[in-house]
């Protein structure tokens, strides 16, 4: 939150937006403007409300596409009456999406996540990494930058120019984290993309560089890198955290393998995850307690993944 003319404002995390008219709850908002300094208002009341799914209802015609319906199917018959359909890819999916590796803790998983990070950056192996929080971002790009990997870290703050970094990606030896990828709907082209690098350079100069000249420069170069990043094993998606929406995981493996690429994905969970905690802790805690396994040991098999995904 800030105070702005003598009223606490709540910031959108994933935004940066200030939500003007919105108020904690259970106090909490009066607490802050006491803290504050400034008039402590009354606590709001809702007294009726309305979901946006009954507006979108009032419309004749209904339609939508995103390459992550499937998962949603069941909701969107019950809640809209659409029926889904799959469209086949347009080249075969030739993506590796390896089994879950599932740490004891938290401080195992991301020792885990930094030292498979290291590695396919020395390889010159474009990563895409996806957290679950800002927290979670920044606690990643400290234990990066101890190592000395440089890295972009994006947070959802800035679409516009977290976009043009997005598009970036794929490029040789480039290692991006990113809060809550969803969403951001960036065609990831392995090697860069040409036209994003002319448009940098040619602004950087104020537009005194010629943007069709730099734009040919870009896409030879582009092409080259384009083909070693293939031979490679394209870019590597490493998502430190289920979330709990599958829809929004399924999203962060469709930033590799587009168009024919090849790429590889793979999630890292711990015991200590919210989703993990609530759901199936206990069960795989017991295994690995009697498996005697340390807490930078995995267990990475198909009845594990199987069971995190239900």
């Amino acid at each position: 939150y800030i105070v702005e003319n003598g009223q606490v404002i709540i910031i959108d995390e994933f935004t940066g937006r200030k939500m003007y008219g919105r108020r904690y709850s259970e106090g909490m908002h009066q607490a802050i403007e006491a803290k504050e300094g400034v008039r402590v208002e009354r606590e709001n009341k809702t007294l009726g409300t309305i979901t946006f799914q009954n507006f979108f209802r009032l419309y004749d015609k209904l339609s939508g596409m995103t390459g992550t319906a499937a998962t949603e199917a069941e909701e969107l018959h019950k809640i809209y009456k659409l029926e889904v359909l799959t469209v086949p890819t347009n080249k075969p999916m030739v993506r590796t999406d390896l089994a879950d590796f599932v740490y004891k803790n938290e401080k195992g998983k991301f020792k885990a996540v930094v030292e498979q990070i290291e590695q396919l950056h020395q390889e010159d192996r474009p990563v895409l990494i996806g957290t679950v929080s800002i927290e979670k971002s920044e606690r990643l790009s400290q234990q990066l930058s101890l190592k000395g990997i440089p890295h972009n870290v994006l947070n959802a703050k800035n679409h516009e120019s977290e976009a043009a970094i997005i598009a970036q990606a794929g490029r040789k030896g480039s290692v991006t984290v990113a809060t809550n990828m969803a969403g951001r709907g960036v065609d990831i082209l392995l090697g860069g993309n040409p036209e994003g690098l002319a448009r940098n350079e040619s602004d950087a100069s104020g537009g005194d560089k010629d943007y069709d000249a730099l734009l040919a420069k870009y896409k030879a170069q582009c092409a080259q890198e384009h083909a070693d990043v293939v031979a490679l094993g394209g870019l590597t998606v490493v998502g430190t955290e289920r979330h709990e929406s599958r829809r929004i995981d399924n999203q962060l493996r469709g930033r590799a393998g587009r168009q024919g690429d090849p790429g590889v994905s793979r999630f890292y969970v711990s015991l200590d995850d919210d989703l993990m905690r609530r759901f199936a802790s206990e069960r795989i805690a017991s295994i690995m307690e009697k498996l005697g396994m340390e807490e930078d040991t995995p267990i990475e098999h198909g009845l594990v993944s199987k069971a995190i995904e239900q």
